[in-house]
């Protein structure tokens, strides 16, 4: 069986799934067959397996750091909100239906079996299996049920290193602080903490250090400092959603819709040195972009009233009249349609209809069975402002309740107004490049201006850039110790 490690910290975002990518990076550069794991994750950023499975999206990228295909027993739980009180249960890739969260709480330790089946499995089939946690183990209303955190810490005998993000400010507090509400035996299995996100110099911390390895009896297994590292981030505290950079010469808006899922699709843009892509939610920060990108989300109908109710609608409109290049993709391309309509109440919005947007000719309808599948073609019969899309090969994913027409194209529209159900879209060889050479013929501009980068080459860069950043980080010859319970 695999040995394992398990990474915890204080609070979201504190940088768990990075660090457990950058730990499935090394490991696998040591020669190790080496393999992430999250019982239980939530978030609308998902990825759909070539089985047709639905997992988070941070474990496909930590299997994309380990050099091996994403598989749904990698993360076996996935829990993806609808409303403030409720989520999606998907359920080893399958959706099990819509919980509100006291139900889930109530239910969710009849999940362990198959949680813990597809934990063996894995096992069976690697050397180091790489474990996140969720959030926070100090959260003590919910400790007597936890199957993400210690809880599951205990049922697979995991040794854990908990990391605190010095960038926020107390990372002190936090790591004694959480250390200090656990119960001892959980105590015992914090085998080192770590310090993340860290600007200056070490030396000016390690009175710091000190003082808390004496108090918490737990020695500092690392400090990582903090990097840019340009890979895909699941969570909603991302700071993508906050860069306010300049203009690019082609200047892309992408429409920060409440209930936004899936903003990864829209990453191949940010690898254009003179590309800016931009998360909007303001009527006063839309300016005049080149292309208005409408993104997935998990409830359309609530997320097209917001649109209407602040403003955001009517300027997207305006812009469409100007001959600005506007794009939805799957939640953002059922907007663009005459209607939606949710008789069946999929969405639990209390609201069984609403007109669209009235660019596309198609209406779509909820319904309670879900799409879930892998899917590539070659684009065909575009016209319009993306013709030069014709003849290219695509590949992507489609999750989705809605239905818009009885067979659905990979791109529908035409003039300067597209959609597609595909997320990954923009992924494939050449797709980016063709769209963004269509804006610059717009605009006079030569494409070759924009710097252009491989993707693949750039993703591997990045994954091995931040393992480098993890490694000198931490101290490895007390990571590998820990695996082989030695500390």
């Amino acid at each position: 069986m695999a040995k394992n490690i398990m990474i915890q910290g204080t609070m979201s975002n504190a940088g768990k799934s990075l660090i457990c990518a950058g730990l499935c990076r090394i490991f696998r550069q040591d020669g190790y067959r080496v393999a992430p794991f999250k019982s239980q994750n939530m978030a609308l950023n998902s990825f759909i397996t070539k089985e047709g499975g639905e997992m988070g999206r941070a474990q496909v990228v930590q299997a994309e750091a380990a050099g091996i295909a994403p598989d749904t027993r990698m993360n076996p739980i996935l829990l993806k909100p609808t409303t403030d009180v409720g989520s999606q249960v998907i359920v080893n890739g399958k959706v099990r239906g819509n919980m509100d969260a006291m139900e889930y709480y109530r239910r969710k330790r009849e999940f362990v079996p198959e949680i813990l089946g597809a934990y063996s499995q894995l096992a069976s089939e690697y050397d180091i299996l790489v474990i996140e946690g969720a959030g926070s183990p100090a959260e003590i209303n919910l400790k007597e049920e936890d199957i993400v955190n210690m809880g599951f810490a205990k049922m697979v005998d995991a040794p854990v290193l908990l990391v605190g993000d010095i960038d926020r400010g107390g990372v002190f507090a936090q790591l004694y602080g959480t250390i200090a509400l656990l119960e001892q035996d959980e105590r015992n299995r914090i085998k080192g903490t770590i310090v993340n996100k860290f600007r200056g110099d070490r030396a000016i911390l390690e009175p710091g250090l000190k003082t808390l390895e004496e108090l918490c009896g737990i020695p500092v297994a690392g400090v990582i400092p903090y990097t840019r590292v340009d890979i895909d981030d699941e969570d909603s505290l991302t700071e993508r959603f906050d860069q306010s950079s300049g203009r690019g010469l082609i200047d892309i808006a992408v429409i920060r819709l409440p209930r936004i899922s899936n903003f990864t699709d829209f990453s191949p843009f940010e690898r254009y040195g003179n590309v800016s892509l931009r998360y909007v939610d303001r009527v006063s920060d839309l300016n005049q972009p080149d292309m208005i990108i409408l993104p997935g989300t998990k409830s359309t109908i609530a997320d097209l009233r917001w649109l209407r109710q602040c403003g955001l609608e009517a300027a997207i409109l305006k812009a469409a009249d100007r001959g600005t290049l506007i794009f939805g993709v799957c939640g953002g391309y059922q907007m663009l349609g005459r209607t939606v309509s949710d008789r069946e109440q999929v969405e639990a919005t209390g609201v069984t209809g609403i007109p669209g947007m009235g660019f596309l000719d198609m209406d779509t309808i909820f319904l309670g069975e879900k799409v879930q599948r892998q899917t590539t073609g070659v684009f065909s019969g575009i016209r319009g402002m993306l013709a030069g899309l014709n003849g290219m090969a695509y590949r992507g994913y489609e999750i989705h309740m809605g239905r818009s027409e009885e067979k659905m194209p990979a791109l529908a529209g035409s003039g300067n107004v597209y959609g597609s159900y595909v997320h990954g879209i923009f992924d494939a060889p050449g797709i980016t490049d063709a769209i963004l050479e269509a804006l610059c013929s717009g605009k006079h501009i030569d494409f070759g201006a924009l710097g252009t980068r491989d993707l693949h080459e750039y993703k591997e860069r990045q994954y091995d850039l931040l393992a480098e950043t993890v490694r000198n980080g931490l101290d490895m010859d007390f990571i590998y110790r820990v695996l082989e319970r030695e500390v």
